[in-house]
């Protein structure tokens, strides 16, 4: 399986955004995970489609742009806009109606469309949507705040999730060297990590140490 490693610019420096970006770019990294939040559907805020289109300004790795928010439907347009690859919506956000149309808008605009799901969220709470889905996207932790220790539970899902989906599983939350060999034997495919790459004195030996860690 083709690992790919996507630095979750969460736990970047934002004061050199611009800067840490070409380092993990140089790193090695496949691409970048970036989170957006609204306050209401996670407990905390983060940026908007204008900053997602100056990071587009900055590199030519694909954007995944995370939608950890309410109504997604609503900004499915500025998020493409703004040079996203690859957009995540939530299974607790969307009807399937809503995804529908999503679906739609993302295709016309040659957008890859991931449906995510929280911890205490059942797989089965997503299988309807995983015939019109690019990716999935596990969530090892509860979603809002960086740092945050994985939740084994997410390998389980994972697990389950690749029996039924051939295309890629991403999961995002706690991944380090251990916890990134769990969930690759699992079966995920892409990597969001965030504290452990920016936080690192090595960020290729860190990203490395992902992509490598079954070998």
């Amino acid at each position: 399986m083709n690992i790919k490693v996507a630095p979750s610019l969460l736990s970047a420096d934002f004061s050199r955004l611009a800067s840490d970006i070409h380092q993990v770019e140089k790193a090695g990294a496949d691409l970048l995970h970036v989170d957006i939040m609204d306050g209401h559907f996670v407990p905390n805020i983060t940026i908007g489609p204008v900053v997602v289109k100056d990071i587009r300004r900055v590199t030519a790795l694909p954007l995944e742009t995370h939608l950890m928010i309410e109504n997604p439907q609503k900004f499915i347009g500025p998020f493409i806009k703004a040079g996203s690859s690859m957009i995540t919506v939530h299974v607790e956000t969307v009807t399937a109606e809503t995804f529908g149309a999503i679906r739609k808008e993302t295709s016309a605009s040659g957008v890859k469309l991931g449906i995510s799901l929280n911890p205490p969220t059942p797989i089965d709470a997503i299988t309807p949507y995983l015939e019109a889905a690019d990716f999935v996207l596990v969530m090892s932790v509860n979603p809002g705040f960086g740092g945050q220790d994985f939740i084994p539970g997410a390998a389980d899902k994972i697990r389950g999730l690749r029996g039924r989906f051939s295309k890629d599983i991403a999961v995002d939350g706690g991944i380090n060297d251990r916890t990134a060999r769990l969930v690759i034997e699992a079966g995920a495919s892409i990597l969001a990590a965030g504290s452990y790459i920016f936080r690192s004195d090595d960020y290729g030996k860190a990203i490395r140490s992902l992509r490598c860690a079954t070998q």
